[in-house]
């Protein structure tokens, strides 16, 4: 590959160094042409350095947000350069998507497994979300769970013979609306008694053996919905909105 210029971001000396010499030994194609210890002396380097990549901390001076503000000015102002976070911030998940908000090509974390030559290749040669082993387990479980839940709803929504209106209907009794409220929702073409025909209806289906003996009211109904996967408290939204 030729050859190409970084610019390497990091406040912890002894960690620069550390980062120097793995490009040095690691990636001989890549030429450092200056290093940054703060935002103000990277925008200082960088005005005079044209990097093609920039190797990129977050955490600067105590703070966990300005490398986020200079990946997020380079990707709007620079497209062509290409920003490689590679932080210590191994716990701080909101900080992973705010740096993949800012467009960053890849996030590589100082645990386990560094910096590789096919990590930094792979930016290079225009490779988007280039990620080490950590946080590549961690998306991946995620994306796991978030799959199962996907499954564990529509199942739910066939055992239990759940419609669009019964979902919906359910949906804005989690969001606090009364009967008569969501009798006035467009998408709700039933009035309030037949509101209460449908709860009536799902308290059938949901509580087959009945509720202990105890009556079922709006409130358990929709606990009854989220345990049985019928409703995601990550997705309730008002069709108002």
């Amino acid at each position: 590959m030729e050859k190409f210029k970084v610019i390497i971001v990091e406040d912890v000396l002894l960690e620069l160094k550390g980062t120097e010499g793995l490009l040095h030994s690691e990636v001989p194609e890549a030429e450092i042409i200056a290093t940054a210890n703060s935002e103000d002396s990277f925008w200082e380097v960088f005005a005079s350095n044209k990097p093609d990549l920039v190797l990129l901390d977050l955490g600067l001076g105590g703070s966990t947000t300005i490398g986020v503000e200079i990946c997020k000015k380079l990707k709007t102002e620079h497209k062509n350069v290409k920003v490689l976070i590679f932080t210590g911030e191994i716990l701080n998940e909101q900080l992973w998507v705010d740096a993949l908000h800012a467009h960053c090509d890849g996030i590589i974390l100082k645990s386990g497994e560094l910096l590789t030559r096919d990590d930094v290749l792979s930016v290079m040669n225009g490779k988007k979300y280039v990620f080490n082993q950590p946080i590549l387990k961690k998306i991946v479980d995620k994306f796991c769970d978030t799959i199962q839940q996907q499954m564990d709803h529509q199942e739910a929504l066939i055992r239990y013979e759940i419609d669009e209106y019964d979902e919906r209907f359910l949906r804005h009794l989690a969001l606090g609306y009364t009967k008569d409220q969501i009798s006035q929702l467009r998408t709700m073409p039933f009035g309030v008694k037949s509101l209460e025909k449908r709860q009536n209806e799902l308290v059938q289906r949901l509580f087959p053996n009945g509720n202990g003996g105890m009556g079922v009211n709006a409130t358990r109904l929709v606990v009854k919905a989220f345990e049985l996967n019928i409703l995601d408290v990550n997705n309730l939204y008002s069709d108002d909105a």
